[in-house]
């Protein structure tokens, strides 16, 4: 059975929400984070040596960081192909990678900045101006992409589209999304699908 190391307050609930969406039975072991200092607890690096979150453990199978834990539980998980397309069809897969692993290698970055500035309270005016470009050309970019189309591919909701939520609920939560209406519309659709719901009542309620 697949464990889920889930810590509480971060990105591991959007591993929850595709365990959901694919039906896969998981165990969830939950952590909290310091209240002080926001970090994991230390009994993470029992599980990974990083002490991050998600890590999952398919029967001694360590997996660790979000795209590779979303590669591996689709080519083990989505033999149908409902959540990504087969890898026969090169140009499609490759366009669905490129779109499932943007979220954390661009666009989290100046997300994570812009939290950090506010949680610090201080100004500082190179680190905001950059975070604040940075933003308004991701969540540009995105919403071109989701112009004409119900989800980031077209017209299916597809494992690509998790991720690119998880970017969107964060800009949301930073108050800067308040100005694409396309990405707060993607998100709702998004976040009233049963998945997201059970994932919600399972590893946040």
């Amino acid at each position: 059975m697949i464990t889920l190391h889930h810590l509480r307050i971060g990105r591991s609930i959007f591993t929850v929400w595709l365990l959901e969406e694919l039906g896969v039975d998981y165990e969830l072991k939950v952590y909290h984070r310091n209240p002080e200092t926001m970090r994991a607890p230390d009994d993470l690096k029992q599980v990974h040596p990083l002490g991050k979150s998600p890590v999952i453990d398919d029967d001694g199978l360590i997996v660790s960081e979000t795209g590779a834990i979303t590669s591996y539980l689709l080519e083990k998980f989505d033999q149908d192909h409902k959540f990504s397309p087969p890898r026969s069809d090169l140009e499609q897969w490759a366009t669905f990678t490129r779109w499932l692993h943007y979220p954390e290698g661009s666009v989290f970055t100046p997300l994570l900045m812009r939290m950090l500035l506010l949680r610090s309270g201080q100004p500082h005016e190179f680190l905001q101006g950059f975070s604040d470009k940075e933003i308004a050309l991701h969540m540009n970019h995105i919403a071109e992409q989701l112009a004409g189309n119900e989800f980031i591919l077209g017209d299916s909701f597809s494992a690509a589209d998790i991720g690119i939520s998880y970017m969107i609920s964060m800009a949301k939560r930073l108050g800067v999304s308040a100005d694409y209406p396309t990405l707060e519309a993607y998100l709702a659709r998004n976040q009233s699908r049963p998945a997201w719901i059970s994932a919600i009542e399972r590893a946040v309620e």
